[in-house]
C-alpha cells in the first residue's frame, strides 16, 4: 500500500491533515533545544488525546507554539516522525488471511482483523510501566502474563464525543453507563460505527480505518452484551481526570487500513 494512504488514514482518524517529517526535519528535531515537545509533533502515546480528547489536545498544542492556552482550540497541520511513529517490523497484510485456530491476548479471545492491513505504531518502551502489556512479539496463539487484551476503536461515534453517555448497544436492548467503548471484535467496529472512512486523494479509492489497542483488564468492564467494553468514566468527573483514566486504560498500537 502506498505510504500516502497511511498518512491519510491517519489524517481521517485524527480529523487534520498529519504528514510526514523529511529527514532533514527529524534531524533538527533532534537538536531542538527546548524542554516541551516541539508544538506541531504528534506522538504515539497522544494519539487517543488527539483523536477523543481534541479540545484539550489542541489547546495544549497551541500552549506550547505560543505560551497561551487558545478557546476555541486552534487546529493546524500535525506532522509525525516517522521513525518514531510507525514500526514497519510488525506490519502485517490479514487481507487475504484466515484460519480455524483460536487465539488469546490478555487471556481473553483475540479476534485478529482478517480482511486488513495492519501498520504498527512504534509503543516500545514508550510508557513507564515496561512492556508486558504487549506481551512478547512474533506469532503466538497464547497470552503472556500481565498481556492486555485486544479492541478496536476507530473514532468517535457519529455526533459524539470520546466520552459517551448511557450508549445504546444495537441489538442488546439495553443502554449502558457512560465512558468510552471499544470492541474486541473488528466486525463489530466496522458495521457499528467505530471505523472512519475515506476517499483517497492519492488513488480515488475508498478505505476505512481503526485502531487496534490494548484495553487495560483491571478497568475495562465486559457488557452484558460481550461484545463491548466499557472503561468507565463517572458523570461529574473532572475533564482532566477524565482523560487520565482513558490514557492509562487504552493504548493504541496498530494502525487497520482496507478498502472500503
Amino acid at each position: 500500500m502506498d505510504r500516502d494512504i497511511l498518512f491519510e488514514g491517519l489524517s481521517a482518524i485524527v480529523g487534520v491533515k498529519v504528514r510526514p517529517k523529511s529527514e532533514a526535519s527529524q534531524q533538527l528535531l533532534r537538536t531542538y533545544q527546548s524542554p516541551q515537545p516541539h508544538a506541531d509533533v504528534l506522538s504515539v502515546t497522544d494519539l487517543l488525546s488527539a483523536i477523543w480528547f481534541d479540545t484539550d489536545y489542541w489547546q495544549d498544542v497551541h500552549e506550547r507554539r505560543t505560551g497561551c492556552r487558545a478557546s476555541p482550540p486552534f487546529r493546524n497541520d500535525l506532522f509525525v516522525m516517522d521513525e518514531e511513529f510507525f514500526d514497519p517490523r510488525f506490519d502485517c497484510d490479514f487481507t487475504n488471511t484466515k484460519d480455524t485456530a483460536t487465539y488469546t491476548r490478555g487471556n481473553e479471545v483475540y479476534k485478529r482483523p482478517y480482511g486488513w492491513r495492519r501498520f504498527a505504531l512504534k509503543v516500545l518502551d514508550k510508557y513507564a510501566d515496561g512492556n508486558a502489556w504487549l506481551g512478547s512479539a512474533g506469532y503466538r496463539k497464547g497470552s503472556d502474563p500481565n498481556e492486555w487484551p485486544v479492541s478496536y476503536h476507530g473514532t468517535n461515534r457519529p455526533g459524539a464525543q470520546g466520552i459517551i453517555d448511557d450508549h445504546y448497544i444495537p441489538g442488546s436492548g439495553q443502554a449502558y453507563g457512560r465512558g468510552v467503548y471499544s470492541t474486541p471484535d473488528v466486525k463489530i467496529a466496522e458495521t457499528h460505527g467505530y471505523t472512519k472512512t475515506f476517499v483517497s486523494a492519492t488513488n480515488g479509492k475508498t478505505y476505512k480505518v481503526c485502531l487496534q489497542n490494548r484495553i487495560n483488564p483491571c478497568v475495562r468492564k465486559i457488557c452484558a452484551y460481550p461484545d463491548y467494553w466499557l472503561v468507565p468514566v463517572p458523570v461529574g468527573t473532572p475533564p482532566d481526570q477524565e482523560r487520565k483514566i482513558v490514557m492509562a486504560a487504552i493504548r493504541p498500537y496498530n494502525l487497520l487500513l482496507k478498502e472500503a
